[in-house]
C-alpha cells in the first residue's frame, strides 16, 4: 500500500496519535541476518538524520504518507496470511511514539518483530531483532552531496548520527545485529574504531558475525560497482556481508 499524500510535516499532534505511514507491503527481507524471509514491511515516515544517500527519500528528505491508527495498520499487516515477520522502518520508526503501541499490539498477535534504526533512539517495546545501521561519516550530507543543495542538514547530522548511550541501551536490551553502510575501503577505520568503543561500552558481547557490512548504492548499477568491494571487505574483517537482496531482485521499485 504505497502512500504519496500531500502533506509533508510529520507530527504526532496533527496526525491526532496516529503514525505517518509511508507504505505497507509484502515482500522479503533484503538485508541482514534474516535475508530472504518472508515479511510484511511497516514503513513510516520521518527521521531525525538526513543520509544524502536515503534509499527512502520520501521519508526523509522529502517526507510523504497518510496517517493511519495502530489498528488499521495491524489489519493490513494480518491481511498477509502467509507472513510471520514484520519489518518495522523508515525513515526512522523510533521517532514516533505510537511505534511501541504498533510493537505491542504486533507480539500480542504473535509475529517476530525486526525494527530497523539508526541507532540513536532507545525506546522499550517488544522488539524480537533490533537491526541497527550506526551512520558513518561518509553519510553526512556535506556541500556538493546535498540533495537540497543548501547544506542545511549537514551540521544536525554529524552531531547526532551517533549516540553512544542509545546504541548501547538497545544492544543490551535486545537481540540485534550492527549493519554498516560501506562504501569502500576508506570506511573501515571508522567502522572499526565505532565497533570497538560499542563493544566497551556494552555489556552485551557481541559477535563478528553479528556486524555486517552492507554496500552503499541503489539503483541496482550502483550497488554493482560495490558489492564485492565490500564482500572482500567482510572477509578481510572477520566481519559477516549482506546483500541488498530486494535491489538484486526488483532494482528501486517501490513497495519491494
Amino acid at each position: 500500500m504505497p502512500v504519496n499524500a500531500d502533506r509533508s510535516a510529520v507530527s504526532a499532534s496533527e496526525g491526532n496519535g496516529d503514525l505517518p505511514i509511508n507504505e505497507m507491503f509484502y515482500s522479503l527481507q533484503g538485508e541482514g541476518t534474516l535475508a530472504g524471509t518472508p515479511s510484511v514491511f511497516v514503513r513510516t515516515s520521518g527521521c531525525n538524520l538526513r543520509c544524502w544517500f536515503c534509499d527512502s527519500y520520501h521519508t526523509s528528505w522529502d517526507p510523504t504518507h497518510a496517517w493511519s491508527d495502530i489498528e488499521e495498520v495491524v489489519d493490513e499487516v494480518r491481511s498477509h496470511d502467509q507472513a510471520e515477520h514484520v519489518v518495522l522502518t523508515g525513515g526512522e520508526p523510533m521517532i514516533h511514539d505510537e511505534s511501541v503501541g504498533l510493537l505491542e499490539e504486533l507480539a500480542d498477535y504473535g509475529y517476530h518483530t525486526t525494527v530497523e534504526t539508526n541507532g540513536t533512539i532507545y525506546r522499550d517495546a517488544p522488539i524480537d531483532l533490533a537491526s541497527i545501521s550506526p551512520k558513518l561519516a561518509a553519510s553526512t550530507p556535506t556541500a556538493g552531496k546535498d540533495p537540497k543543495g543548501d547544506g542545511e542538514w549537514a551540521e544536525r547530522h554529524e552531531r547526532d548520527r551517533i549516540d553512544m548511550a542509545a546504541l548501547t541501551n538497545l544492544i543490551d536490551t535486545y537481540d540485534s545485529q550492527l549493519k554498516f553502510v560501506v562504501t569502500g575501503r576508506e570506511d573501515m577505520p571508522e567502522v572499526e574504531t565505532l565497533v570497538t568503543d560499542i563493544r566497551t561500552a556494552a555489556q552485551t558481547t557481541i559477535a563478528d558475525s553479528q556486524i555486517l557490512l552492507m554496500p552503499e548504492g541503489m539503483p541496482r548499477d550502483q550497488l554493482d560497482d560495490r558489492r564485492n568491494t565490500v564482500a572482500a571487505l567482510a572477509m578481510e574483517y572477520g566481519y559477516s556481508y549482506t546483500p541488498r537482496l530486494h535491489v538484486d531482485l526488483w532494482n528501486d521499485a517501490p513497495g519491494t
